[in-house]
């Protein structure tokens, strides 16, 4: 497993609007959503009838199940965005005199780099935990799929993009062994009668958690793996069965979350194309409204709802809709309009997106404890005791931004 570093500058040809979203995604994440979620859960111990912390701590985690959040645009903006980026980088290795033959090659290697990293990145030991639904074992599922619908046009892309979806449909809604008891749960798999009262009532069972045709593959396919976890004799790891994924994420997510990217390679080749700028944004937030609304309608008829955690295909149409429309207005005011000074702090993160996503899954413990060891055990009370997440997280965050910034100075890209 490796990475490219890479020594260049920003190109005025840059989709710059994507560096930036690329940028905002990152800095959600590497400042730990500025630990409001935290604050709010400590604001609204105190006061559990505001309304305001709880718009923000709902909006700064993930849903149980049913909706959306902004915390849950995170991993589906970061899937768009891949797509997007092929529609440029793969036009410019083919510019460079690279075959067909060697970029499939780069794409396959790619898939299996980010693949492993995304299982390093998530197994906590002692042993490999292989688990495939992190981001980047999503994306590395997916990508050399994409590569293949790279270039083909809408027409072909868009008939993959539907047949993918109908067959995700198919495989959740025929499987016989779907659904369970809502009055007793599932506590072997992690549902507990109270969870699947509060979150599953209005759920067709097709899409109840760890009880759907993809918590069985993985029960099939987790179990071959050499999981470990349990311990026994003089502290030696051995094989732990695998029962169910906590968070009910599941390895084939990745058949609809390809079509994430494959939307987003739509809209790259858009942007690509000959059409007047305006016309381009026109389309593009044309796309949002229409993906905000099928995948809502998708819902409302009880054709598919909208769950993330197991990237229901209703999820897939919806959270593109919020993907372009969150692209659209970058794109407007900053490769439209030229606005772009204040975009620097986005930038800078947005251009070293692996970087600071390894350092944030791997240094953020260690950092906040630095900080208090050579700043002082009081550093994150600096705005009283309810603060303290968002001060802590603010701070562990502006370390990794001083990583990257100082990267950006010294022209260092790490690319896979």
């Amino acid at each position: 497993m490796s990475a490219e570093i890479v020594n260049t500058s920003p190109s005025n040809s840059r989709l710059l609007s994507l560096d930036v979203y690329r940028g905002l995604i990152m800095a959600s994440l590497a400042f730990s959503g500025f630990g409001i979620a935290r604050t709010a859960s400590l604001q609204l111990a105190e006061n559990p009838e505001s309304g305001f912390w709880s718009f923000l701590q709902y909006q700064t985690t993930h849903v149980q199940w049913l909706g959306c959040s902004y915390w849950d645009l995170i991993q589906p903006a970061f899937m768009f965005m891949v797509g997007l980026s092929m529609a440029y980088s793969y036009v410019k290795r083919q510019r460079e005199g690279h075959s067909y033959r060697r970029m499939l090659g780069h794409a396959f290697a790619r898939s299996l780099i980010l693949i492993a990293l995304g299982i390093f990145l998530t197994s906590p030991g002692p042993l490999t935990r292989w688990w495939f639904t992190n981001v980047l074992t999503q994306i590395g599922l997916g990508y050399t799929f994409l590569f293949l619908l790279w270039g083909r046009g809408v027409k072909t892309q868009s008939i993959v993009a539907a047949g993918v979806l109908v067959g995700t449909w198919l495989l959740f809604v025929l499987y016989p062994g779907k659904g369970l008891d809502l009055v007793t749960g599932a506590p072997e798999v992690g549902v507990s009668p109270q969870w699947a009262q509060g979150h599953l009532e209005d759920v067709d069972p097709a899409w109840h958690k760890n009880a759907n045709v993809a918590h069985a593959f993985d029960g099939w396919l987790l179990n071959l793996m050499p999981e470990g976890g349990i311990f026994s004799g003089e502290n030696s790891p051995t094989r732990a069965e695998f029962k169910a994924n906590p968070g009910g994420y599941q390895t084939l997510n990745f058949l609809p979350s390809l079509v994430t990217m494959l939307f987003g390679l739509m809209i790259g080749e858009l942007l690509r194309s000959k059409r007047e700028a305006p016309e381009k944004l026109k389309l593009i937030l044309a796309a949002g409204v229409v993906g905000l609304v099928l995948g809502w309608l998708l819902q409302v008829v009880g054709v598919s709802p909208i769950v993330k955690r197991i990237w229901t295909p209703s999820w897939t149409i919806f959270s593109t809709g919020w993907c372009c429309l969150i692209l659209g207005p970058l794109y407007w005011v900053i490769d439209i309009r030229g606005y772009r000074r204040w975009t620097f702090p986005f930038v800078v993160v947005g251009m070293n997106s692996i970087a600071i996503y390894c350092m944030d899954m791997l240094l953020k413990s260690w950092v906040a404890g630095s900080l208090e060891t050579h700043l002082g055990d009081q550093v994150f009370q600096a705005a009283g005791s309810m603060y303290v997440p968002m001060v802590q997280a603010t701070l562990t965050g502006l370390c990794f931004w001083l990583i990257c910034w100082w990267m950006f100075r010294q022209q260092l890209f790490v690319r896979i």
